[in-house]
């Protein structure tokens, strides 16, 4: 729970007698590599934040291939926001690509929390807004970029992703096929 102290205090002030009575919302638990969080039309009821590991959204295209739309690492958060939301099936997996150690919370929990700790709603406002226009970036950057840009750019960009998740998912996240990511490399190795 430090980890989340440490996060909320990066974007908002609280002290830790306030943050003793908002872990009270939360719940910590671990999950194994390749363990499910949520499942697709299930109705995705908590909001994930990674304490340590690494976890991977998806959905399964047309072609029953996984494809995957968002990673969550350490002090990150994930979950389907319109299932959560909306209370509505999930159109996604949230899946452990490491072993992690996560904290949850609940929408009932969450909406309570945020009503007592205005606070709070205030340091989600931010992490959404960031997530947001990180995300529009993303669209811009595949739509303008060239499949060898894609993969060099995130690899050099996101350092932390690329020595922890492995290729296929990278390529998947890129719009990129697994081959193609092995000759792109294979090019610029040699």
């Amino acid at each position: 729970m430090e980890k989340l102290l440490k996060h909320l205090q990066t974007y908002i002030l609280i002290s830790e007698n306030e943050f003793q009575q908002i872990g009270m919302y939360f719940e910590y638990f671990e999950v194994k590599k390749k363990q499910n969080l949520n499942s697709f039309k299930n109705i995705s009821n908590h909001n994930f934040f990674v304490i340590e590991g690494c976890l991977n959204m998806y959905f399964i295209n047309n072609k029953g291939e996984n494809q995957s739309i968002q990673f969550a690492i350490e002090n990150w958060w994930i979950t389907d926001l319109l299932s959560l939301y909306h209370n509505k099936e999930s159109s996604f997996y949230i899946q452990a690509v490491e072993d992690c150690k996560i904290v949850s919370i609940s929408k009932k929990n969450q909406d309570k929390l945020l009503t007592k700790f205005p606070k709070i709603e205030r340091y989600f406002r931010i992490i959404y807004q960031i997530a947001y226009g990180a995300s529009l970036y993303r669209i811009k950057f595949l739509y303008e970029a060239s499949k060898a840009e894609r993969y060099f750019h995130f690899i050099k960009r996101h350092p932390e992703f690329a020595q922890r998740i492995p290729q296929y998912l990278i390529a998947s996240f890129l719009g990129l096929t697994p081959e193609y990511v092995s000759q792109i490399r294979a090019k610029h190795i040699s």
